[in-house]
């Protein structure tokens, strides 16, 4: 499965997952003539998008759904999330819920599980491809529980998001109530959240992380990279040994 990110952070979040001939995206938060540039940088034409997944209704994650419409590309999303989304035609329009599939015969299995944000019923998902890869997706959530690691777990592929180190969040002249906000449980992802997370998921066995939706203000990919490969050098495990991480 060939994985390009094709934007993330506070900016807009789209992410195309590739097999074969097909390709999906997770997202998508930045114009839609910029997700038509980028598709085309990276070798895909736009009208051969099988699918666009949403993981929740705020803007940076759908931005540039007229792409939808303009290519008629059906639209997943939460019951609960469409209450937030207008811009797309009814007859793009589908639902998934949490633990059910969605299948896209010999190509892409897609799972969805929920997440915890501020939305009324965010997503994050598990996407298999019929060569035996599976890719997890797990963008704005404020904590990681038990249900999700099961969801997630068994992954060769993990992009989550590493968004913020909070006491840089707390130093920052941010609105108490937008501080409040992230650090909560319906908030963001910390480093350190990030790497608990993965420390229970990574295995050792060649899996890709890629850490994604980095606040701009309050982290630093150095940072963030650092935190994530001690938790898991505590495990044994070593980056570009036993697994591969990259910063977005």
């Amino acid at each position: 499965m060939k994985v390009d990110i094709l934007a993330s952070g506070s900016g807009g979040n789209c992410i195309a997952l590739t097999s074969g001939n097909s390709t999906i995206l997770v997202d998508a938060g930045i114009a839609k003539t910029k997700i038509d540039k980028r598709l085309v940088e990276i070798g895909v034409q736009p009208m051969n998008v099988r699918a666009i997944f949403i993981t929740h209704a705020h803007g940076d994650h759908i931005k540039g759904l007229p792409l939808a419409n303009k290519y008629n590309i059906p639209v997943f999303a939460s019951e609960g999330e469409w209450k937030d989304i207008q811009v797309v035609e009814d007859h793009l329009k589908r639902i998934v819920k949490a633990g059910k599939g969605i299948d896209f015969k010999d190509v892409f299995y897609i799972e969805a599980f929920n997440t915890h944000h501020d939305a009324y019923e965010p997503l994050g998902y598990s996407v298999y491809d019929y060569q035996g890869n599976r890719c997890s997706i797990c963008l704005d959530t404020g904590h990681v529980d038990d249900e999700m690691i099961s969801a997630m777990e068994f992954s060769s592929i993990y992009i989550i998001e590493a968004n913020h180190e909070p006491n840089m969040v707390e130093v920052s002249d941010y609105p108490n109530n937008v501080k409040a906000r992230i650090l909560s449980d319906n908030g963001h992802l910390s480093n350190m959240q990030t790497a608990e997370a993965l420390s229970r998921l990574v295995t050792g066995h060649g899996e890709r992380i890629y850490l994604t939706h980095l606040s701009s203000s309050n982290n630093m990919p150095k940072l963030a990279e650092m935190t994530v490969k001690k938790a898991l050098f505590k495990k044994g495990f070593k980056a570009g040994e036993h697994y591969d991480i990259e910063v977005v």
